[in-house]
């Protein structure tokens, strides 16, 4: 299983939950939404921070070409692995 948060700067909620419905259409595939924990607000600022992500080895390339998709219209994605352990605890 792989597990890691995506963060696309100044993505807006309502294209943060597309992706988030798309992924969940991938057997296997966890999602959870975190929300912006800053303090100082920010117009320009998503309220979502990141997606966290579970999947298993053999989704990756659907897991890819669903998070290339989102890129190439609202730029690149900022992705970083977390451990196996405790995966979707923030």
């Amino acid at each position: 299983m792989y597990h890691e948060r995506c963060h696309c700067p100044r993505l807006p909620l309502a294209v943060y939950r597309e992706v988030a419905a798309h992924l969940r259409q991938v057997a296997g595939v966890e999602v959870e939404l975190l929300t912006q924990t800053s303090s100082q607000f920010d117009y320009l600022a998503s309220q979502i921070e990141a997606l966290q992500l579970s999947y298993p080895t053999a989704v990756r390339d659907r897991l890819n070409a669903i998070l290339d998709y989102y890129a190439q219209r609202h730029g690149a994605w900022q992705r970083q692995p977390l451990p196996a352990t405790g995966a979707i605890d923030p």
